[in-house]
């Protein structure tokens, strides 16, 4: 069972970037070569902005009529230069509605690390490569570095709302993400690490309560507040800030709260938001 820390010792020890080591593996693992990698996730990249694209522009709207234009509804707000978190963050989370809101409309998303969660990992990198103007090629690098944190995750625990709650659906693209923007970012190795554990550790517990089943509320607006808190996570790690508890053992009390969680608590709809007055009613309505 491999740990993110190998990924950060080998990546330390031969002078590269965790995304570079990630993707050297994957190469040797899958015999494929750089480009048909690069290939792939450039595929991924080129989804993800289009799914931001069609959420932003506020025309979709779920069957259930309980998600759509939202993402829009944050950007006109930005736009104005109204926004009490300023222009980055503000992106972020009309970013990460946005996505999210295209799948909850079944439009066409990358799971990253499932459907759950999409708008996480989209949001903050095409936010920190529009603060930074960083180039495309950096963005695919960080996402292979996103991708290496999710592979630790779902072998040493699971990315399974069904299975773990939201803290391994949200909890993992938030991780993800915070490792990858500091990647992108210029930070190190192990600042990568350190920034998955802040914001891993921010979402233990995080129950799976669909309301009405749908993954609609509350997850749309759960990865929007699971991109800040990355964000968050990130912007500590690149100042110095660690993390008193290691990425994998992080991980390793997130598969085991998962285990102790109640089944009501893991995408039944029988338990938390779902079964107050409201979420019954809406049950009601929509069934």
């Amino acid at each position: 069972m491999r740990a993110y820390e190998d990924w950060v010792i080998e990546a330390e020890t031969r002078g590269l970037k965790i995304s570079e080591v990630v993707y050297q593996s994957e190469m040797e693992s899958s015999q494929q070569s750089e480009q048909v990698l690069f290939q792939r996730m450039h595929k991924n990249l080129e989804v993800m902005r289009e799914s931001v694209a069609a959420g932003l522009s506020g025309e979709r709207r779920s069957i259930s009529g309980l998600v759509g234009g939202d993402a829009a509804k944050v950007q006109a707000r930005r736009k104005a230069g109204e926004s009490l978190l300023g222009d980055t963050i503000s992106g972020v989370i009309a970013r990460a509605l946005a996505v999210a809101e295209v799948n909850a409309c079944m439009g066409k998303i990358v799971a990253a690390p499932t459907a759950g969660s999409c708008g996480v990992i989209p949001a903050v990198l095409l936010s920190v490569e529009e603060l930074l103007q960083v180039s495309e090629k950096d963005l695919l690098l960080a996402l292979f570095t996103s991708a290496g944190l999710g592979m630790t995750i779902a072998e040493r625990a699971n990315v399974s709302g069904a299975e773990g709650g939201c803290q391994a659906e949200i909890g993992s693209a938030t991780a993800m993400a915070a490792a990858a923007a500091v990647e992108l970012a210029g930070g190190t190795p192990r600042q990568t690490s350190d920034a998955a554990a802040i914001a891993l550790k921010s979402m233990l517990g995080l129950v799976c309560d669909p309301v009405a089943g749908l993954v609609e509320v509350p997850c749309v607006k759960r990865n929007a507040t699971g991109a800040t808190i990355a964000m968050a996570a990130a912007e500590m790690a690149l100042s110095g800030v660690r993390s008193a508890i290691p990425i994998d053992e992080v991980i390793d009390a997130m598969g085991d709260i998962g285990k102790q969680m109640p089944c009501t608590m893991k995408e039944t709809a029988q338990g938390g938001l779902a079964i107050t007055p409201t979420g019954r009613r809406i049950q009601a309505d929509f069934l």
